[in-house]
């Protein structure tokens, strides 16, 4: 038989997500955020729960040729613009957006020749300092890309680097106005953050909004918020079985380097998954899991194909009990309730990292199966 580990991808979690996401910004048109494979949870596995979406946004030109072959007919936007000159002529073909940020990305559009003019998004560096033009510098970026006929409609877009934490968005939206409250063409300012804590403003939420974490069940404020405080559901789960069991005496420990010691009996489940499964390695003992339902612990180091977890008090676990690495169990256990999960965000706290990163680390060896 296969090794007992799976990855579940729910498309009715997805269009949940959506659902409350939409809420959350009333009348405001939503792109569907697919970055990164779609944060590792795979475009064609997730595609037809993004049917709802405005418009889907992305990095390459690769994923753009992937979202058009799958049977999108509506807008697509390059969140990084082009890259060279040749880029735009599979713009063009392909009919999608593209973000202009610098004044290299300009000079591209005047040279390049087409029959269908460009559709772009000018962005302004309100304080992320990644990518725009200098708030400054941005009505001369506006004005050059206005007198070019390969440019058509002229959108304005910002990313608030602080709209999930204290610092929040007031002096990033004030800024973006003061450069931009003249300039005619749509606006698109908000991430999953700015759009679950913001976007009732109708200023901030603007015309588009970009989610991307939180469509796929992740709190992008954490610990503040969870998921759950959102209303969101995840879409990916990661459950293995357990294909060892232990029993250890007080003073005995557990795996590489003795990192956990017992202090007392106790019974530990060796589980089929491990860093080359993409769980992360610096994940701590107390990391949270669920086994057959009942919520527990890791113990020790994570090995490459193996973690070890508690359960002592779980009296009915033993070989091929189901175990939650994050998300929701996927088996229909007696006695239990199945509705017991492990946060993604809570997972990714005990080792140091954040959802995003657990999502997108998941393993090509991990089978994954989608649930509608």
């Amino acid at each position: 038989m296969p090794r007992p580990i799976q990855a579940t991808i729910d498309i009715q979690a997805l269009r949940h997500n959506l659902s409350q996401i939409k809420a959350a910004a009333p009348d405001a048109l939503v792109w569907g955020v697919v970055k990164a494979n779609a944060y590792g949870h795979g475009i064609e596995r997730i595609f037809e729960g993004l049917r709802a979406a405005d418009g889907i946004a992305l990095l390459d030109l690769a994923e753009a040729e992937r979202v058009r072959q799958l049977g999108w007919r509506g807008p697509i936007l390059l969140l990084e613009g082009v890259f060279e000159t040749r880029d735009l002529e599979l713009c063009s073909r392909l009919n999608l957006w593209h973000v202009v940020h610098c004044e290299a990305q300009i000079d591209m559009l005047a040279v390049h020749k087409t029959h269908q003019p460009h559709r772009v998004f000018l962005k302004m560096n309100t304080g992320m300092n990644r990518l725009g033009f200098a708030p400054q510098a941005f009505r001369a970026a506006w004005t050059r890309l206005n007198a070019l006929p390969q440019v058509d409609e002229i959108s304005l877009m910002s990313h608030f680097s602080d709209a999930d934490g204290d610092k929040g968005i007031a002096a990033a939206m004030a800024l973006f106005h003061q450069h931009t409250h003249d300039l005619s063409g749509e606006r698109s300012l908000c991430n999953s953050a700015a759009t679950l804590r913001h976007a009732k403003d109708l200023a901030v939420r603007a015309d588009w909004v970009r989610p991307g974490i939180a469509l796929y069940g992740s709190s992008p404020d954490f610990p503040l918020h969870s998921a759950h405080d959102w209303g969101l559901k995840p879409v990916m789960s990661l459950n293995a079985g357990i294909i060892g069991v232990q029993h250890l005496q007080a003073g005995d420990a557990v795996g590489y380097g003795s990192s956990f010691v017992a202090d007392r009996p106790m019974r530990i489940g060796v589980v089929a998954c491990g860093y080359a499964d993409g769980y992360p390695r610096s994940a701590a003992t107390g990391t949270p899991v669920c086994v057959d339902g009942q919520a527990s612990r890791t113990v020790g180091r994570v090995s490459m194909d193996m973690i070890t977890v508690d359960i002592t008090d779980v009296p009915h676990a033993d070989l091929g009990s189901e175990v939650t690495l994050w998300g929701l169990p996927q088996k229909t256990m007696p006695k239990v309730h199945a509705s017991v999960g492990v946060p993604i965000d809570a997972v990714a706290q005990a080792a140091g990292t954040v959802g995003y990163e657990l999502m997108c680390a998941l393993a090509a060896r991990v089978p994954v199966v989608v649930k509608d």
